[in-house]
């Protein structure tokens, strides 16, 4: 079966699921089928199966497919049919990566991608701390927020991460002073992520640099270090 009918298949099966768009939540220039995440994972499982013999480039090509659908669920497959087939996720590199994120418009498809895709090929080594510095500078605030969330991959330990206080910061000091919500929110993210391995790291940031972040960060951050929760 050709990629596009593949993609088709998933398409429909995604359909299928769909509960109502949820656009006011995450407003997007693309379709929102509104499929719940329980009902993603299976389809993802049941597709992951027929693909397991399939040559990495297959797979890749099988992702842009689904990104050309322009259907948030897609996009989401998308990147997790990758991060489960290892001769796909091996053939990561700058230039996939950037091409996967193509189209990002939306905080919950950032965060998939930096989960699956973008986060995780840093953390394996396999795009370079320059990329990533060149993210959190670009005019797009998108990939603004991809730089931020990227470094939890860093942190995140039940996904390998081993805690990364030196390129998380680093990352986070591009995007203090930030004006965009959207950026703000990962950079409390990413420095709530690193607060098990390197309190002292995390508390020295927020000294350094109270009065380029926003209340929301100082807020949340604070809270984590001192109660170990957000809320």
């Amino acid at each position: 079966m050709k990629n596009r009918d593949v993609a088709a298949e998933i398409t429909l099966a995604l359909k299928a699921l769909g509960r109502g768009s949820r656009q006011g939540h995450r407003p997007s220039a693309q379709e929102d089928f509104g499929v719940y995440t329980g009902d993603l994972r299976r389809v993802v499982g049941d597709f992951k199966v027929q693909l397991k013999g399939a040559e990495g480039k297959a797979v890749h090509e099988l992702a842009l497919q689904l990104l050309g659908k322009k259907v948030t669920e897609c996009r989401q497959v998308a990147y997790e049919l990758i991060a489960g087939h290892k001769a796909a996720r091996e053939l990561l590199d700058v230039g996939r990566v950037e091409r996967l994120g193509q189209g990002l418009d939306n905080w919950a498809c950032v965060d998939n991608f930096c989960a699956y895709i973008a986060g995780k090929a840093w953390l394996e080594g396999r795009i370079p701390d320059a990329v990533v510095e060149r993210w959190a500078v670009s005019s797009d605030l998108w990939w603004r927020r991809v730089a931020v969330v990227s470094t939890v991959a860093l942190n995140n330990r039940s996904r390998g991460g081993r805690g990364d206080p030196s390129r998380t910061l680093m990352i986070c000091e591009r995007v203090a002073a930030d004006p965009e919500i959207m950026v703000q929110k990962a950079i409390s993210w990413a420095l709530r992520m690193l607060v098990p391995w390197d309190r002292e790291a995390v508390e020295g940031f927020l000294n350094r640099h109270r009065d380029r972040l926003s209340s929301l960060v100082l807020r949340e951050v604070t809270r984590k270090l001192r109660t170990g929760k957000k809320n």
